[in-house]
């Protein structure tokens, strides 16, 4: 990443948590010489909402896993995604993940683990995680704020909406309303190209084969004063997180900033 002047990265843990100790303090280290700002997404198989005990308490211990090794490899954010609605009503889906979150959030705070959990907006309508349930939960949890992957929320509808200027200005609206100023000055967002169906995502795409509107969306964040990390998703990880970089710094320029 310092070779490629990029300046943030993050571990990609999403099918386990197998790291040992001296290893996270080897990549701790170097990306504290280097300038490397550092998160880890949590494994995929997470749910918050699950219906049965043991499907919660592995869910729990892959996030706690994710939590510890990350703060040891010198990660703050802890990127996951929250679950499902099985069926539930999205509002008692709610309750039941803002619960556990908390307990979540104790267990690790008492272990002296200070990280920042960040529940993930999601592209599928059957997953939990619309913009408004992320903010909510960042509301209400403290050491909890969003992940806003805006591939996910262009796809989640299924019909192309939140594509543009005004739709991407809106939903960084939403966040500063929720969650004050801290909201934008503390952002951590994914992008990506994406393939939807009515259905929502169906897989990411690199950003050059996609149709959504990044410039716009880099665009709709500097207008609005953002700061944080954008990461990128793609396919071609390094290619198109390059792509977006010399974007933003144009945008930048453009604007005067």
């Amino acid at each position: 990443m310092h070779e490629l002047g990029l300046e943030a990265l993050e571990l990609a843990w999403v099918r386990s948590v197998r790291v040992s100790e001296e290893t996270c303090r080897q990549i701790r280290e170097t990306a504290q010489a280097l300038g490397i700002a550092l998160s880890v997404h949590a494994p995929y198989f997470i749910n918050l909402n699950a219906k049965d005990r043991s499907g919660y308490r592995a869910s729990r211990e892959r996030l706690m896993a994710a939590a510890r090794a990350g703060y040891l490899a010198g990660a703050r954010d802890i990127v996951f995604h929250p679950g499902s609605y099985q069926g539930a009503r999205p509002e008692r889906a709610y309750e039941t993940v803002r619960r556990r979150l908390q307990e979540i959030v104790e267990e690790l705070r008492e272990e002296g683990v200070e990280v920042i959990l960040r529940p993930e907006t999601m592209g599928k309508s059957a997953l939990f995680g619309t913009l408004d349930e992320v903010i909510q939960l960042s509301r209400e949890v403290p050491g909890v704020l969003p992940c806003i992957d805006f591939a996910h929320l262009h796809a989640r509808a299924g019909d192309g909406s939140l594509n543009s200027y005004e739709e991407f200005t809106d939903a960084l609206r939403r966040v500063a309303a929720g969650l004050g100023p801290r909201g934008l000055q503390e952002l951590h967002i994914h992008v990506s190209g994406i393939a939807y169906t009515r259905k929502g995502e169906r897989h990411h795409l690199n950003l050059k084969e996609a149709d959504l509107r990044y410039e716009e969306l880099l665009r709709a964040l500097i207008d609005m004063g953002g700061r944080g990390r954008v990461l990128c998703e793609s396919p071609n990880l390094e290619e198109d997180a390059l792509l977006l970089q010399g974007t933003y710094r144009r945008l930048l320029a453009q604007a005067g900033k």
